[in-house]
């Protein structure tokens, strides 16, 4: 389980395939403080684990069903990720709730700065548009960012200079492929409604003038 605050932008050292999936190599200081083999790392909001690590890398095997969820079926040498150690129970919740299992990818519309500032627009699969509401939470690339908006299947985010310096947003462009993880609390909530709705005409009727 991790918070969504990013500690460390780490640098793809190489990415080899294979028919299981591919092993992926990370360049990285910080994350592997305290860090032994069979931790748990957050890449680019993907929890994955260390299979091996020297003072200057990470090693990580990625299944073929991870590949399909994310946007590591892009990822290439020298592209920045996205990284946090998972939490302990001393560690503050600084963001929210994020488990590291990636619900699907979205492509970034537009980037705008606003003064200091920097305004994302995301758009997903409108399949996932009942998991967001306005002011939420959501992970990109596993970081914890609040909704401004959402209009159908795009949303608004407002980047302060902070979270832009200290992750791979500040190298993201249009066009980019992001990783999704949509509240663990939305989806549970959702599941539970879907499960009743078409037994409860009650909930049903409050649903649809909502």
């Amino acid at each position: 389980m991790f918070t969504g605050l990013i500690e460390e932008v780490g640098k793809v050292k190489s990415v080899i395939k294979n028919s299981d999936g591919m092993r992926l190599v990370v360049s990285c200081r910080k994350v592997l403080d305290g860090t032994v083999l069979g931790d748990s790392i957050s890449v680019n909001g993907v929890c994955l684990t260390v299979v091996d690590m020297d003072k200057e890398s990470a090693s990580f095997d990625v299944s073929q069903e991870t590949i399909k969820r994310s946007n590591f079926s892009f990822l290439k040498t020298g592209d920045y990720v996205n990284l946090e150690r998972s939490l302990t129970p001393q560690s503050r919740l600084g963001g929210h709730i994020v488990q590291g299992h990636v619900d699907t990818t979205g492509s970034i519309v537009s980037k705008t700065s606003l003064g200091s500032h920097t305004n994302f627009k995301i758009s997903f699969s409108p399949e996932y548009k009942n998991l967001v509401i306005e002011k939420g939470s959501i992970a990109i690339d596993g970081i914890s960012l609040t909704v401004n908006y959402i209009n159908e299947n795009i949303i608004d985010l407002n980047i302060i200079p902070h979270t832009l310096e200290n992750t791979n947003l500040k190298y993201r462009k249009v066009g980019d492929v992001v990783n999704i993880e949509f509240d663990i609390l939305g989806k549970y909530v959702a599941k539970m409604i879907g499960k009743w709705y078409d037994k409860d005409e009650k909930l049903k009727n409050l649903l649809e003038n909502w």
